[in-house]
């Protein structure tokens, strides 16, 4: 077991976070389920990284672009489609993919397993967004077209033809 909290650091040391199996903020989206392992709390907000259960045949977002931050993913299992304006790339486990500002993208799970991604965003900026799509679904619903745009207006992020 790895030491955690007051008892893993020496006075006036930083504090070191570690985050278990089965620990983390969990945000349900329909039929993906992510684990929040960072939310910028414990790195000035410089970076957020999540672990995402895809469930089989999950359709991914629409397409779209962040203005002000990057988005990683490193895909652990399964295999998940990536969309980049209109090219196609299946990646199998070990597969990293790395998404700058302004770049159109999507992804999705086309399979019939589940797939697992770990996501950083950098800075933590959008961690934010699925917080707030996960209230709007529990008090809403399935959002109207012109709430999801205003909700991703709010992270920097639009859609991408």
């Amino acid at each position: 077991m790895l030491p955690h909290g007051p008892e893993a650091q020496a006075p006036g040391e930083p504090a070191v976070a570690v985050v278990g199996p089965g620990q983390g903020e969990v945000i349900v989206l329909g039929t993906t389920r992510m684990r929040v392992l960072e939310d910028g709390s414990r790195t000035g907000h410089r970076l957020a990284l999540t672990e995402s259960v895809l469930a089989p045949r999950t359709p991914g977002p629409p397409q779209h672009r962040h203005a002000r931050h990057e988005e990683g993913f490193y895909v652990l299992s399964g295999t998940v489609r990536f969309t980049f304006g209109h090219q196609e790339h299946d990646a199998g486990a070990g597969t990293f993919v790395m998404v700058p500002p302004g770049a159109p993208h999507t992804f999705a799970n086309t399979t019939d397993g589940p797939a697992v991604l770990l996501s950083v965003f950098t800075p933590d900026l959008y961690l934010h967004y699925f917080r707030d799509l996960r209230d709007t679904l529990a008090r809403d619903g399935a959002p109207d077209p012109a709430a999801s745009l205003r909700t991703m207006a709010r992270y920097a992020t639009e859609p991408a033809p």
